[in-house]
């Protein structure tokens, strides 16, 4: 890696444009999903009044795409924001040997840092599939037994307890150590260092995102407080305490939801 910081040689105007797109991701993300919000609470409104429920309904194909476009979507709105340090050093990176143009090689790394979210999307879309063909799902898309709640808050909770839980925060939290231990050239190189580092990210926040199943699924407050959550560990300085804490927390909260029933 180069002997001065990777972050003096980029340029303030490919800076600015990284930056920006991140922005504008996050906010067309989070857009669509107070706009999903809206249409979700008129259908539940109207099921209501026809003295139906969504939960009654079986699932179609086109319901399950839908439901792995809204987690795609979930999952950029709530990643992105804590992907910028390690495109903005990765970028600082290329430039500083590849010379200007260095655009198409961050799109590469964040193409590839995607489709790891883009994967688990998938997954979470089947499992609330699944779910909801066991009637396990409530109106709010939460787990309707609390002893299922229970399970998943203390499986998350002792995840976040794990040294491979650690592992993973380590990588993220050191965005630098990770581009000089990770670094490939080229187009492929970066599309192969975005897939490692997403798979770092993953391995880092899954059970966070697993949580949804028991506070609703499209609960846009803990949407945000999760997001909150991921940021803090990854950027914040009290991010490994932070981690560690919310794990206790939720296996505490998870043993409780079984206990009281």
């Amino acid at each position: 890696m180069p002997s001065q910081p990777p972050a003096a040689a980029l340029s303030g105007r490919d800076r600015l444009i990284i930056s920006t797109c991140l922005l504008l991701i996050c906010a067309l993300a989070w857009a669509y999903l107070f706009h999903l919000d809206r249409q979700m609470s008129a259908g539940m409104q109207f099921h209501a009044a026809m003295g139906m429920s969504m939960m009654d309904i079986p699932w179609t194909m086109t319901d399950v795409m839908f439901t792995f476009l809204m987690w795609a979507v979930m999952m950029v709105g709530m990643m992105a924001g804590s992907a910028a340090p390690v495109l903005l050093l990765f970028a600082a990176s290329r430039a500083k040997r590849a010379g200007p143009g260095v655009k198409s090689s961050v799109l590469m790394f964040g193409l590839g840092y995607l489709a790891i979210w883009t994967g688990f999307s998938a997954f979470a879309a089947l499992a609330q599939w699944a779910l909801h063909e066991a009637a396990m799902l409530s109106s709010a898309m939460a787990a309707s037994s609390p002893y299922v709640a229970g399970a998943i808050l203390i499986g998350a909770g002792a995840y976040q307890l794990t040294p491979f839980k650690g592992a993973c925060l380590t990588h993220c939290r050191s965005p630098l150590g990770f581009l000089m231990t990770n670094w490939r050239g080229g187009a492929i190189g970066a599309l192969q260092m975005g897939l490692r580092h997403g798979t770092y990210c993953l391995g880092c926040c899954w059970a966070l995102m697993c949580v949804l199943f028991v506070t609703g699924v499209m609960n846009l407050v803990w949407v945000a407080m999760l997001t909150g959550v991921v940021l803090i560990e990854k950027i914040g300085r009290t991010g490994t305490m932070v981690a560690r804490l919310s794990g206790a927390v939720m296996m505490v909260v998870g043993i409780l939801k079984i206990v009281a029933n």
